[in-house]
């Protein structure tokens, strides 16, 4: 199946939902849109983010030969459950949730008429809405892919077409694996931002410079959003968080006991792991 030949339906027009329609329009044979909130659905309409766009699922999804899902994960696997009672057809389903085990695992459960894959752009903003939506939000961004086992050289060649023509960079994943990386590389930047913002006395507000501000940035990110990432990832970040404590504990160890060159060795490391890290194209 070709891109261009396909008509695409969207659920969910947030951010990552209407950004992904904005870079889609004209590159597909259609985009359609599905949304609870009639006024996401009115904004979409009016500034011609897609095609048609209604709150109730069943006025879209029958004519989508690729059905994606933007929504929030919890979200997403009540979607799937639903999605056999929404669409008589056959189409491919790809979501956009932030964690992929559980997500991949109700996909597997759906009728074998469907033709389900994971994804996750490695993309966003702390401002979040279709408001907010942008065309170039995926460029250069790491897009996993998390197949099933029966998800068939159809779905993986239209997804991987999906991830290129947005701008984006296909990376084919185990849902497992995808998960463990997430929680170090995404999830654990989260808490990390909410416990420092947390951490900071009101009294030091004078003194908050770029650092701080540029440190706690993702700490802004829906809290809607991020606890379902926390709930459906927990075993993975626990595990990071526990190897950042060892860290930090190890820090504090050699700035107790004034191991200054121990130190600047452990932080010359550090500076050097900074430089690989943002070699990146990673923007989450």
């Amino acid at each position: 199946m070709k891109l261009i030949e396909c008509r695409i339906a969207i659920v969910g027009l947030g951010l990552m939902g209407g950004s992904l329609a904005l870079a889609l329009k004209g590159k597909c044979a259609g985009v359609d849109g599905v949304d609870i909130d009639s006024t996401v659905i009115g904004f979409a309409l009016t500034n011609q983010v897609v095609d048609h766009a209604a709150s109730d699922p069943i006025q879209i999804l029958p004519k989508a030969d690729l059905v994606i899902l933007g929504a929030p994960v919890n979200q997403i696997l009540s979607l799937l459950r639903a999605l056999p009672e929404l669409h008589p057809g056959n189409p491919v389903v790809l979501d956009l949730g932030s964690t992929k085990r559980e997500i991949v695992r109700v996909m597997a459960e759906l009728p074998s008429r469907f033709d389900p894959i994971g994804g996750h752009p490695m993309c966003g903003k702390e401002k979040t809405g279709l408001a907010n939506a942008a065309p170039d939000l995926f460029m250069d961004a790491p897009f996993a892919l998390t197949p099933l086992q029966r998800t068939t050289s159809t779905a993986r060649d239209l997804a991987e077409q999906v991830a290129l023509t947005i701008g984006a960079r296909p990376i084919w994943l185990k849902a497992e694996t995808h998960d463990l990386w997430t929680a170090s590389t995404s999830h654990l930047p989260y808490v990390l931002a909410c416990a420092l913002a947390n951490a900071v006395p009101g009294e030091a507000l004078p003194m908050v410079g770029p650092g701080l501000r540029s440190t706690i940035r993702v700490a802004g990110t829906s809290t809607r959003i991020m606890m379902d990432i926390l709930q459906t990832n927990q075993e993975n970040i626990l595990g990071a968080l526990g190897s950042f404590r060892e860290e930090l504990d190890h820090l504090e160890a050699l700035v107790r006991g004034n191991e200054w060159d121990l130190l600047k060795e452990v932080l010359d490391q550090a500076a050097e792991e900074q430089k690989k890290l943002s070699g990146g194209s990673l923007r989450c």
